[in-house]
């Protein structure tokens, strides 16, 4: 048989298809008609479904202001159909269903052509109007593709014709349909794809939002341009076929459109590109509501609002303080960095040359290719990768993908150790609220480690105070004990010496132990950790950073002598709870970032802060006042004096004036910290009123910060200028003394005594548990000035060339016979009692650990 008789044949056969299908059709809208004409108020009937949208979950600060919205998966905000724009509409209609003013629901037409489509083997568009897409989407499974659910579809897409008016069904249509990349509804598609709301897009937006309805992962704009822009054009030509724009108007447009096309914006989920004025903190919330959820709750779709303890003041300071830090932090790491393997290269790598040349060494002159063949690895992943991956988005080469992801994946490994990492967290004293959350440098999807609340980190000095608490408490030590920093050997309980150094090597000699702390001297450090022993010192650490499992406290704190330099890993959050409970009188803190939980209709779910409130009337008192007085006071004088005084501009940070004028100072106390080879950097400290911690470093070790980047100098003025400016407008507040227990005295400065007129180095005046404050007259000055050969340390030091390097104190008293200490408050045990040299050691060549 001839072809052409052939395909005669078959297209009869099509047809006759077409028309059986449509006497289908059309006897089964007769049927339905009838068995809903003979159904009572089909209107009211109970099995009719509402549309109740999936409403984003609203994130509040403590007054009340907006943060973010949670909504993930549905990022939907409802729009009226009269808001929109005629064109966005016109798009919708000439692409989905031009007839759809018309109908009843369902277009025989609109089937027949999707059925002979399917039988022939063609596309031809889908035969579901747009009642009947929306009736679909709301009431069956669209993925399944049987005649059941084709009819069910039918049925519900007549009922909603029944039920609402026209404009009522297309309203739903465009605010409920799935978008792409998490969105739902033209308005949050608007947002997401160029900026603004739908009721702005222009007429090429329009063309372009539309074609999402059918296939966003295929048509989205910014994953497939190219796809994207000829369905856009398809659009344009169906609007100006049915007269809803001109062919210039169309044209402008679309060239306006593609001309400002951002080809660099990657395609990511809607969830990370909402508007969120503290997205650390958001992200911090969210996890904590995964904590409290249970069974169907649903904070992505229930429409909750979030009470929480966020000041949007106190996190747009951080942020913008921080990302100062940051900056300054990166390019001196970076130049110092540079510098020192520019002096490598120009020193080291010609003589390697050289050897290898002379000597035939392949091994080592391949080493020198290895390193000339990373510089330009380096450069391909930094400068050439991210090129090659735009132009495989823009031609459309799917292979290139593959190539570019390896190099970014690359780049993230260098990123994490090479560049430096912040966190910021603030605490209110009286409240424990959280006020601000820094996690980071930037969050984004490749960069969500809280690193306030999950970074496991050294805290260095900082840590000192824990364990000072606990000499304290001993009543061994007092504010004005005094100590020798001389260079000093520890034996660990395994029998390993430990030998620590102070900053840039240097001793101080004989100091008080105020003095010590606040210009924080290690030897010193370490004698009182030694005194008091490891089981107190761990004890009270633990009990300040809210440490209670005994297996956790085990693997927190080592035995060893480095843990009181702050050798443990703690996180932000851990050291702002502990120095908060020094400025909370020594009361229980429990940080909070959510006070309480509403569901869409106002009704409270879940009351967090009352919990915690009922949770503490049970371990009100972590320490007593008596002991967080003295420990704010000691560590008011590291603000005063010690490694706190230059970034809180020596107090003038802290000076403020009142309503009438008057200036007062706000007083402040807090503790840096930097640990070995320079690697992390901290400040700690607090107010009256709030406690903020502060860190800088690396995600990954093995790199320093270098001499010049310290808790001191790069925390230091960040954390003063932070909590000035957070203090701006509160009234001048004193930390509260407890009314008994505490002896306030004035001693000589120089051996914690008290004075006579003779003392000519200055006077202090600190406080003192009753019964430990000094009782005998300062006989370090004056014509008594002796010390006795019991407060003598002595090492001893048989390399010559070392010794000359040493810069050792001198000591301004004569060193003999007698006693300071009968009488004057509790003995100081780290004297050796028979006058005897304790140790005699040779000192390891200088690797300080720092501060």
């Amino acid at each position: 048989m001839a072809p052409s008789h052939i395909s005669w044949i078959k297209g009869v056969f099509l047809y006759i298809l077409a028309g059986l299908t449509i006497i289908m059709v059309v006897v089964i809208g007769i049927g339905l008609g009838l068995s809903l004409a003979e159904t009572a108020n089909i209107k009211n009937q109970r099995d009719f479904e509402e549309f109740a949208p999936a409403l984003p979950t609203k994130i509040l600060d403590s007054n009340g202001v907006v943060i973010t919205e949670f909504s993930a998966d549905e990022k939907r905000e409802l729009v009226s159909l009269r808001e929109l724009p005629r064109h966005l509409i016109n798009a919708v209609l000439a692409r989905e269903d031009p007839d759809f003013y018309n109908h009843k629901g369902f277009s025989v037409r609109g089937i027949a052509r999707a059925v002979y489509g399917r039988i022939s083997g063609h596309n031809l568009g889908g035969g579901s109007t747009i009642t009947q897409q929306i009736a679909g989407s709301l009431y069956t499974d669209r993925t399944e593709m049987t005649l059941t659910r084709k009819l069910r579809e039918l049925w519900w897409a007549l009922q909603m014709e029944r039920r609402y008016t026209k404009d009522e069904i297309l309203e739903l249509y465009l605010n409920y349909l799935y978008m792409g990349s998490g969105t739902y509804g033209v308005e949050a598609a608007s947002k997401y794809y160029f900026g603004h709301s739908a009721r702005e897009i222009s007429l090429a937006e329009a063309a372009i939002l539309v074609i999402q309805f059918s296939s966003p992962a295929r048509y989205n704009p910014l994953d497939n341009p190219n796809i994207a822009m000829d369905r856009q054009q398809a659009v344009l030509e169906r609007m100006i076929e049915f007269g809803y724009t001109t062919p210039e108007e169309a044209e402008a447009s679309f060239k306006e459109y593609w001309a400002n096309y951002d080809y660099t914006r990657a395609s990511v989920s809607a969830y990370y590109q909402r508007e969120d004025a503290a997205p650390w903190f958001s992200e911090y919330v969210r996890r904590e509501l995964d904590d409290m959820m249970y069974g169907p709750m649903d904070y992505y779709r229930d429409g909750y609002t979030v009470h929480t303890t966020l000041n949007l003041k106190h996190q747009e300071v951080a942020e913008r303080l921080m990302a100062q830090g940051l900056a300054r932090a990166n390019k001196e790491y970076t130049a110092s960095r540079g510098t020192r393997l520019e002096r490598a290269e120009r020193t080291y790598i010609p003589i390697v040359e050289l050897l290898s040349l002379t000597f035939n060494l392949g091994g080592i002159h391949t080493a020198t290719n290895a390193q000339t063949k990373q510089k330009a690895v380096n450069r391909y992943i930094k400068v050439v990768n991210p090129v090659v991956d735009m132009a495989a988005l823009v031609f459309g080469i799917p292979e290139l993908k593959s190539i570019t992801h390896a190099g970014f994946t690359a780049l993230k490994d260098q990123t994490e150790q090479n560049v430096v990492e912040g966190a910021l967290i603030t605490i209110e004293n009286d409240t424990g609220y959280i006020t601000a959350i820094i996690g980071g440098s930037k969050y984004d999807l490749s960069n969500q480690l809280i690193r306030a609340t999950q970074g496991r980190i050294m805290p260095g000095s900082s840590f000192k105070p824990l364990y000072y608490s606990a000499a304290i408490d001993s009543r061994t030590f007092t504010a004005a004990s005094l100590i020798y920093d001389i260079p000093m050997v520890f034996h660990n309980e395994d029998g390993t010496p430990y030998i620590p150094l102070n900053f840039r090597g240097e001793w101080k000699g004989p100091v008080l132990l105020y003095n010590a702390l606040a210009h924080s001297m290690n030897v010193p450090s370490l004698k009182i950790l030694d005194s008091i022993g490891f089981d107190a010192a761990i004890d009270r650490a633990a009990t300040l950073l809210g440490i209670e499992d005994p297996a956790v406290r085990r693997s927190t704190f080592p035995r060893v002598y480095p843990m009181g330099l702050g050798i443990i890993s703690v996180t932000p959050l851990q050291m702002a709870r502990a120095f908060g409970v020094f400025a909370n009188q020594g009361r229980e803190l429990t940080p909070i970032a959510i006070r309480l939980v509403e569901d869409r209709n106002g009704r409270i779910l879940f009351d967090k802060e009352r919990e915690v409130r009922q949770r503490q009337q049970n371990k009100l008192q972590v320490i007593s006042p008596q002991n967080a007085y003295i420990m704010t006071s000691i560590l008011q004088k590291t603000v005063e004096i010690g490694t706190l005084a230059s970034g809180s501009g020596w107090g003038a940070k802290f000076t403020f004036n009142d309503q009438q004028g008057k200036r007062y100072r706000m007083p402040a106390a807090g503790k840096t910290g930097t640990t070995q080879n320079w690697s992390d950097a901290w400040a700690v400290g607090y107010t009256p009123y709030y406690t903020s911690a502060i860190w800088f470093g690396f995600d990954k070790p093995g790199n320093s910060l270098g001499l010049s980047l310290t808790g001191a100098t790069l925390c230091g003025p960040i954390w003063g200028d932070f909590m000035r400016e957070i203090h701006q407008g509160l009234p001048m507040r004193s930390f509260s003394k407890p009314a008994t227990g505490i002896i306030e005295v004035s001693v000589c400065a120089k051996s914690g005594l008290l004075r006579t007129p003779e003392c000519n180095e200055g006077e202090v005046s600190l406080p003192f548990l009753e019964g430990t404050q000094p009782t005998q007259y300062c006989n370090l000055h004056g014509n008594s000035r002796i010390l006795p050969a019991a407060a003598r340390d002595y090492m001893s030091l048989e390399d010559d060339a070392l010794l000359s390097t040493l810069k050792m104190p001198t000591l301004p008293f004569d060193l003999d016979e007698g006693s300071i200490g009968e009488g004057a408050g509790p003995a100081n045990p780290l004297f050796d009692e028979g006058g005897e040299a304790p140790y005699d050691f040779e000192l390891p060549s200088y690797n300080p650990l720092l501060e």
